[in-house]
Parts: structure tokens; C-alpha cells; sequence
């Protein structure tokens, strides 16, 4: 099946995220693949132009997404990743667990959206307080999925970090306890 529509830079996305991006970074669903293909081709390409169209409206792009059969918050953020990779990053259960602060991982717009804020945040924190630069969402998600990926495979190789890790700039010398002359 073809996804597809007007793309948000101008040239259309070609991808399956089921066959694709799912398998390669997700868990393998074989019902939402099933659920997918019932979608008639024409409703698929209408309602995935109808997604771009509404960027950078993440919310409402998703929303449109999501009326098609099989096709949730983490698909959806699949295909807008792909097409708009400066507005969306990938909604992986790797990237999502890995940012400090989320709840639980649960596959719901509000909880993607959560998610896509703080991966956005980090994208222009990294890029120097700019929206535009070499970090985009999808980078950053592709990093975070590689991170947590690593540490599962080869944990030797990376070091071990925690989100509390204090920083340079976030260490400061504590400040002396005055003590009581007895």
C-alpha cells in the first residue's frame, strides 16, 4: 500500500511504515498490518493529504491519520516522520521510554504529543535555540532509539548515563554548613 500525499517540503513520502519503519523500529503487529491493508487505496491517499495539510498542526495531522482502520498515534507519527521530518519524530516505544519525565508509555494522542514536545524542545536546544538546523525531531528520535538500543545490545560499548546525571553547567560547589564553636 502506498502512503503518500502532498508532502510538508514538497515531495511526496513513499513508505509502508507497517512493512518498514515498524518492523525495523517497533514491534511487528501482523493484526494492525491486516487492519491497514483493508484501507481502499484512494481513502488512504486522500486522508494522508489531508495530514500534511494540516502541519505543523501535529494534532490535527495525527487526528486525520487515525480515522483510517489500524492506524494509531505511533503509525501515524510513522508516515508524518517520514514526510515531515522537521515537525515529527516516530512515536518508538525505545525513544518514548527514554525521555525523562513521561509517564508510562501509553499509545495515545495526548501521550505522543507529550512525547513530540520534549523531542522538539531538544531538537532547538541542540540546533543553538533555533527551529531550524541539522537537528530535527526525527533525529533526535533516531538518536534516542540508537541510545537504547546500544545499551541492550552492547552495553560495554556506551557508558552508562541517567537522566539525573548532573551536568557541567549544572554542578555547582555546595555551599559551606556554618558550625557552632562549642
Amino acid at each position: 500500500m502506498l502512503w503518500g500525499g502532498p508532502s510538508w517540503r514538497g515531495s511526496p513520502p513513499v513508505t509502508t511504515p507497517s512493512d518498514r519503519t515498524r518492523r525495523q523500529r517497533g514491534r511487528f503487529r501482523p493484526r494492525l498490518q491486516q487492519l491497514v491493508a483493508t484501507n481502499p487505496p484512494e481513502l488512504v491517499v486522500k486522508r494522508s493529504a489531508a495530514a500534511f495539510n494540516l502541519l505543523p498542526d501535529m494534532q490535527a495531522a495525527v487526528t486525520e491519520l487515525c480515522t483510517l482502520r489500524g492506524v494509531g498515534p505511533a503509525t501515524a507519527s510513522a508516515v508524518l516522520a517520514v514526510g515531515a521530518p522537521e515537525v515529527a519524530a516516530f512515536m518508538s516505544d525505545e525513544a518514548v521510554s527514554s525521555v525523562p519525565g513521561l509517564p508510562a508509555l501509553q499509545y495515545t494522542l495526548k501521550h505522543y504529543l507529550l512525547y513530540l514536545r520534549q523531542v522538539q524542545e531538544r531538537a532547538t536546544a541542540l540546533n543553538g535555540g533555533s527551529t531550524s538546523g541539522l537537528w530535527t525531531p526525527h533525529r533526535v528520535e533516531t538518536a534516542l532509539w540508537t541510545w537504547t538500543v546500544g545499551q541492550k545490545l552492547c552495553p560495554h560499548l556506551l557508558p552508562k548515563l541517567s537522566p539525573s546525571s548532573p551536568t557541567p553547567e549544572d554542578s555547582r560547589p555546595s555551599k559551606k554548613r556554618r558550625t557552632q564553636a562549642n
